[in-house]
C-alpha cells in the first residue's frame, strides 16, 4: 500500500522521534486565542478566559476499528480528528484543540505518516482547531491513533446527557444508516479483490454513503442552528455506536425511558436501497450500525413549532418516564419492539471493523 517504485521512501528511523514530530507538525498555525503555546515544549498551554473546558479522547487501533486495505491513510487522519470533534459538539460545546499521538510499526514510511498528517490537517482547517501536541512511538502490531481534542464553552450552553425529562422531544441530526451500509460495500469489495486481485471494485453509485464511512464530518454547526432558532437542547450524544445504543445512554443517564417511531428514522434512499440489495433491514443499519456522528438530543415540547419543518431535523420520537423503559413503535402496527443495544463495540471480536 505504500510502496511507490518511482521514489525512495523514507524510515522513520532516518527522523527520530523527535525530528519526526518536528517535521509532522511544522506546519499547523495556531488560530485560536485560547492557543498559548503548542507543539514544540514540554507542554501545551491553553487559556480558557472564564469558559468550561470540555475534553475528550478515543484511541483508533488498526484491525479493530479501520482497516488499511481500503481506507486512504488522508482519510483516516481526517476521520480520527472528526469523531473526537463530534464529541465536543455532543457537549454543546466548541471544539479549539486536539493532540495526536501515533504508534507506528516499522512498516510505516514517514510518506504514510504525512498522509495521515495530511489528513488532520485538513481536519483541523476545515473545522478551526489547533493541533497543540501529542506523542509518537514504535509499534509492533500495525498503526495505533490516539486523539484528544478539546472544547471551550460558557457553562450555561453545556449539555450533558442527563437533563431529559417525560414529554421532551427526541430529535436527530441528518440521516442514519449510511456510514455501516458504506462499510458493508467496502468490505464486500476487499473481499473480492482478496478473492481475485484483478477484479475491479464495484463503487460507482454508492458515493454518498462510501463518504458518511470514509469522510465523515461532526455536526459542530448543530449548535449555532439551535441558538438560531432559540432552543436549547435538555440532553445530547453523538451516533457512533447506532441510534439504539445512544437512546439507551440518554435513558440510563437521564433516568427516563423513550419512544422511537420506526416510521419516523431519516435514511437517505441510497442507504435503503442498498441494504435492500444486501438483504439487510435498513432499520437496523440505523439502530445499530454506528458510525454515523449525527447529534441526538431532547427538547422541550414547548419548542416544537421551532423546529418541526426544519431541514436538518427530524423529531423521532419523545421521552416518557423511567418505568415505562425504551421501545421503538413498529410501523403501521402500533407494535413495541424494545431497544437494545446492538450497536458497535470494540469488544466483540466476531464484528467487523467500522
Amino acid at each position: 500500500m505504500f510502496e511507490d517504485k518511482s521514489e525512495e521512501l523514507t524510515p522513520i528511523s532516518k527522523l527520530g522521534e523527535f525530528g519526526l514530530i518536528k517535521h509532522l507538525t511544522e506546519h499547523f498555525p495556531l488560530s485560536n486565542e485560547s492557543s498559548e503555546l503548542g507543539v514544540g515544549d514540554d507542554a501545551a498551554v491553553i487559556n480558557p478566559g472564564n469558559k468550561k473546558v470540555v475534553l475528550t479522547t478515543d484511541v483508533l487501533a488498526e484491525g479493530v476499528h479501520f482497516n488499511l486495505g481500503y481506507v486512504p491513510l488522508k482519510h483516516l487522519g481526517y476521520k480520527a480528528v472528526v469523531v473526537n470533534l463530534s464529541d465536543v459538539a455532543a457537549m454543546n460545546a466548541v471544539p479549539t484543540q486536539i493532540l495526536v499521538s501515533l504508534a507506528v510499526s516499522s512498516r510505516f514510511p514517514v510518506e504514510a505518516l504525512e498522509e495521515i498528517y495530511s489528513g488532520i490537517q485538513a481536519a483541523c482547517a476545515r473545522y478551526k482547531v489547533d493541533l497543540i501536541g501529542g506523542d509518537t512511538t514504535s509499534s509492533n502490531s500495525g498503526l495505533v491513533m490516539s486523539i484528544t481534542a478539546i472544547g471551550i464553552e460558557d457553562e450555561e450552553n453545556i449539555v450533558k446527557r442527563s437533563g431529559a425529562k417525560p414529554n421532551d422531544l427526541l430529535v436527530v441530526s441528518g440521516d442514519l444508516g449510511g456510514a455501516y451500509m458504506g462499510l458493508q460495500i467496502l468490505e464486500r469489495e476487499h473481499a473480492v479483490f482478496l478473492a481475485n486481485p484483478d477484479m475491479q471494485p464495484e463503487m460507482e453509485g454508492y458515493d454518498y454513503i462510501l463518504e458518511r464511512q470514509l469522510k465523515p464530518e461532526a455536526r459542530t454547526d448543530v449548535k449555532t442552528i439551535l441558538e438560531e432558532l432559540d432552543i436549547k437542547p435538555t440532553s445530547m450524544i453523538d451516533i457512533s455506536d447506532g441510534l439504539a445504543s445512544e437512546i439507551l445512554h440518554l435513558s440510563d443517564q437521564s433516568k427516563t425511558g423513550f419512544r422511537l417511531y420506526e416510521e419516523k428514522i431519516p435514511m437517505d434512499s441510497l442507504t435503503i436501497s442498498t441494504a435492500d440489495e444486501m438483504n439487510l433491514n435498513p432499520v437496523m443499519t440505523a439502530l445499530s450500525g454506528g458510525e454515523d456522528y449525527e447529534l441526538l438530543f431532547t427538547i422541550s415540547p414547548n419548542d416544537f413549532d421551532k423546529i418541526k419543518n426544519h431541514p436538518d431535523f427530524t423529531i423521532i420520537g419523545h421521552a416518557v418516564e423511567n418505568e415505562e423503559s425504551n421501545y421503538m413503535v413498529a410501523r403501521g402496527s402500533n407494535q413495541l419492539v424494545p431497544l437494545t443495544a446492538q450497536g458497535w463495540d470494540a469488544f466483540l471480536s466476531n464484528q467487523q471493523n467500522g
